[in-house]
């Protein structure tokens, strides 16, 4: 396997990664992640000018990418950067009119934000718990539920809702965001997310079995995670070890003392086997393997981003904790990834239930 970026990839993350660097230091991006409406327009209007929405699709449906690795090499710099931008939803959005055959461009181009509402409140992500539900008359399809956590929700101008048909099929609609009504909220570790009610909302059914879209669309998202994940705990080992090197005790640099290089050492080795599980995912997006390998990755991404945030507290002391030092901010976040799209606990056994299944 090719581990080396192509020209265009390349490209995109430099582009990237400087961009981030010079427009969300942590001071910047702290300023507008934890107060409405939880992002930058202004920013996100500029990231789009660059073109890096592209990368989220395919030549077919518009885009110059969609790959494994181009949601990999987009998403590891927004991590490096707690970058609070809706670039999840916009993922799962252009995953799901991919898979309805729907026009990309006004998504790519930046020119109208998407959210995509699928989980709910008792629903534990199983659509069989689907509650939504949509009804057809002469006038079209309504919509009446309840959509929770629905990421970029308060600044989406359109909405992706799967709700139940009559035939018991989940359904795949759009819609306008001012036919909801969204209560907007900020998440504890910055961005933006919201509650969708619906009540005979008016939609446009755009598939009517939307099982396998939506299933590809969450692997995606979970993937961008790993990837995001990956570029957060980066920075976070960079800073520890950076404080290991200048912080002194006793006379001594604390980096000197051989059970914090130990710690230190196998966290790096921690590191390094989640960015290979990663890898490995998103080789393997668009097979047969392909939600097995994201869930595998999913998993130890989950339980080593906790462990680093941890570390990472621990061997820099109670000053880690505090708001001003960057190390609380990243913590939060590498915790909270775990909790997106399917936690530790849910993606093992998706695993488990991936070795089980009889083989032929």
């Amino acid at each position: 396997m090719d581990f080396d970026l192509t020209d265009d990839r390349r490209m995109l993350n430099d582009t990237l990664n400087r961009y981030l660097e010079a427009q969300y230091p942590l001071s910047a991006r702290n300023a507008v992640a934890y107060q409405a409406p939880f992002h930058d327009p202004g920013k996100w209007s500029a990231m789009a000018e660059l073109g890096v929405l592209y990368a989220l699709a395919d030549v077919a449906s518009g885009g110059m990418g969609g790959t494994g690795f181009d949601i990999t090499t987009l998403f590891e710099p927004l991590g490096r950067t707690l970058c609070p931008e809706p670039f999840l939803a916009a993922l799962l959005a252009a995953r799901l009119l991919a898979s309805a055959g729907q026009p990309l461009e006004d998504l790519l181009s930046g020119q109208v934000t998407y959210a995509v509402g699928y989980d709910e409140p008792d629903m534990g992500g199983a659509l069989e718990d689907l509650q939504t539900l949509a009804i057809s008359d002469p006038q079209g399809w309504h919509l009446t539920g309840r959509k929770s956590v629905v990421y970029g929700a308060g600044v989406a101008g359109r909405l992706l809702i799967v709700a139940r048909l009559p035939d018991g099929l989940p359904g795949l609609f759009e819609m306008t965001a001012d036919c909801a009504q969204i209560t907007p909220f900020g998440m504890i570790d910055g961005g933006a997310a919201g509650e969708v009610f619906l009540e005979a909302s008016p939609a446009t059914l755009i598939l009517r079995d939307a099982r396998a879209a939506l299933a590809d669309a969450l692997d995606a998202g979970a993937l961008a995670l790993c990837a995001e994940a990956l570029g957060a705990m980066d920075v976070t080992a960079a800073t520890v070890l950076e404080y290991l090197k200048t912080r002194k005790q006793f006379g001594r640099r604390i980096g000197d003392f051989q059970a914090l290089q130990h710690r230190m050492v196998d966290l790096m080795a921690q590191i390094e086997q989640a960015r290979s599980i990663t890898i490995f995912a998103a080789s393997r997006m668009g097979t047969d393997d392909q939600s097995r390998a994201v869930s595998m990755a999913k998993t130890l991404i989950g339980q080593t981003a906790r462990q680093v945030a941890e570390e990472a507290i621990q061997m820099q002391g109670g000053i880690a904790m505090t708001w001003e030092h960057e190390t609380s901010h990243f913590a939060k976040r590498l915790v909270m990834i775990d909790h997106q799209l399917g936690d530790t606990d849910h993606h093992l056994a998706r695993v488990i239930a991936g070795l089980q299944a009889p083989s032929g």
